[in-house]
């Protein structure tokens, strides 16, 4: 993110800043916050946001002109809802700063009197600042290009960890936006090495021939119907500290056709979004890097390409995951469990003390949760409660879902240890999630996140969230990561 945030514990209602961002709840009464904007307005702050249509609603943003009568050009007021907590600040701070897109400097008078609140609206703003505009040659409104927080706390670390969260979720959605065409196995293996770089990781990179001499089957049989090869990256970071070692594993299907099971025209131009795990966990690592948090973590991007060719897999098809468990392929269109499972083998050459796993896995999942909650699954009650509660207080929306042990019999295979897909129609959610559990080595703690809905907004932008690519769960891992640090993972 190249936005600058700052600080100010100056009256809001005195600041030279093209537009100030209040917030209003019920019946439009002004939110802690904007001390002085209605005094400054000779006490007609409400009845002017009335004249406007305003009403205070979750979502809400409405813009008033202030003709010099205090330092802002504009007034905008963002409206709270009956329950102002953190994710609410954070949703209303987003929607303010994208209805000020081309704006020079905003400043941000919401309730921050406490650090959560803080944090939350100097991470919704930030969020809210996204634009994709790579390929445009027509002339848009840029990011808001500066923005000031203005809160009576010394909030400047909390500055600076919104603008390190922010920017792993800028990464997360450029590289889910970024068309096929110019994000392949190799370009996106490129990406990771650039954060490895930049950011002081280890890097390990295996490229197709590695894999096939490795015993990648997984990621071997999935890419090999496309020109562009598959990769396996590690990325790795450790604090000298650290005591216990989380790993996380993200599919990273650059481009998802179904392969020889194609899938129908309608809908393949999002399959892009595919990959929007592997994106989430690079992006975590990079933020993790910044953040030094005192745990080890290791992340695996299983990148591959599932196209139809005359080299592809084929139903029937009898593969090898790495450590020598067969898997007989039914569907190609379900390759991401293929090479998820050789990412979560390998996984225990890492002797982990958490394995997540996060996968835009299954449409099922949004026939689920819907397109904005995230499906989190476990092998213990214990680590799915505290994983759920971990999305959630990074922003993020998750439910638990459970995994029947019913449902493993019908992944049950006449000529290999276990099939690709299961026999029976329903529950296809949780049956990914149970054809997953087969590879988690013994004994480790694992969760598995479906981001299928979450990971990419095909209607219009809200609260924070752009169209298009979402980042989502690259604040969850974040999370994750720094609740191990601190024993509640």
């Amino acid at each position: 993110m190249t936005t600058n945030l700052s600080i100010s514990q100056t009256d809001p209602a005195s600041l030279d800043v093209d537009a100030l961002v209040i917030g209003v709840g019920p019946g439009v009464v002004p939110a802690a916050g904007s001390q002085g904007v209605d005094g400054a307005l000779d006490g007609r702050l409400v009845e002017a946001l009335k004249a406007v249509g305003a009403t205070g609603k979750a979502g809400e943003v409405v813009k008033l002109p202030t003709l010099g009568a205090i330092g802002a050009k504009v007034i905008v007021a963002a409206g709270l809802g009956e329950d102002p907590n953190p994710e609410t600040l954070r949703r209303a701070a987003g929607a303010a700063v994208r209805a000020l897109a081309g704006t020079a400097r905003v400043a941000l008078a919401l309730p921050s009197a406490t650090p959560e609140q803080a944090s939350a609206v100097a991470t919704g703003a930030l969020l809210g600042n996204y634009s994709f505009g790579r390929y445009r040659t027509d002339e848009q409104a840029e990011p808001v290009g500066e923005l000031v927080l203005v809160t009576d706390l010394d909030a400047t670390p909390l500055a600076e960890r919104a603008e390190k969260v922010a920017g792993a979720v800028a990464l997360a959605r450029d590289l889910v936006n970024t068309p096929p065409s110019h994000l392949t196995p190799e370009d996106l293996a490129g990406v990771a090495e650039q954060v490895a770089r930049d950011h002081g990781l280890q890097l390990e990179v295996l490229d197709e021939k590695a894999l096939v001499d490795g015993g990648y089957g997984g990621l071997v049989g999935v890419g090999q119907g496309s020109v562009n090869p598959p990769r396996l990256v590690r990325l790795g970071y450790r604090h000298p500290q650290a005591t216990k070692t989380v790993v996380f594993v993200g599919k990273g299907i650059t481009f998802d056709t179904g392969g020889i099971s194609i899938k129908p025209a309608e809908g393949m131009d999002w399959m892009k979004s595919d990959m929007g795990g592997a994106a989430a966990v690079l992006g975590s690592l990079q933020a993790i890097a910044a953040l030094k948090p005192k745990v080890n973590v290791v992340g695996y991007l299983a990148i591959a390409e599932n196209m139809p060719s005359g080299t592809a897999q084929r139903p029937s098809d009898v593969i090898t995951i790495y450590g020598g468990k067969t898997v007989e392929v039914l569907n190609t269109d379900a390759e991401g469990r293929l090479v998820m499972a050789d990412a979560i083998v390998r996984s225990a050459e890492d002797s982990p003390d958490l394995l997540v796993d996060v996968a835009t896995l299954t449409g099922a999942a949004l026939v689920a949760l819907g397109v904005r909650t995230a499906g989190v699954m476990a092998n213990s009650d214990e680590v799915r409660e505290k994983v759920v509660q971990a999305v959630l207080k990074a922003g993020e929306d998750a439910w638990g879902m459970p995994l029947p042990e019913e449902l493993r019999k019908g992944f049950d295979s006449q000529v290999a240890d276990i099939a690709n897909i299961s026999g029976e129609r329903w529950g296809g959610m949780l049956a990914a999630g149970v054809f997953l559990k087969e590879f988690v080595p013994e004994g480790v703690r694992w969760a598995h996140l479906d981001i299928a809905g979450p990971a990419f907004n095909k209607g219009e932008p809200y609260g924070y969230t752009p169209k298009g690519g979402t980042g989502s769960a690259t604040r969850a891992l974040i999370q994750i990561a720094e609740d191990a640090a601190s024993g509640l993972l």
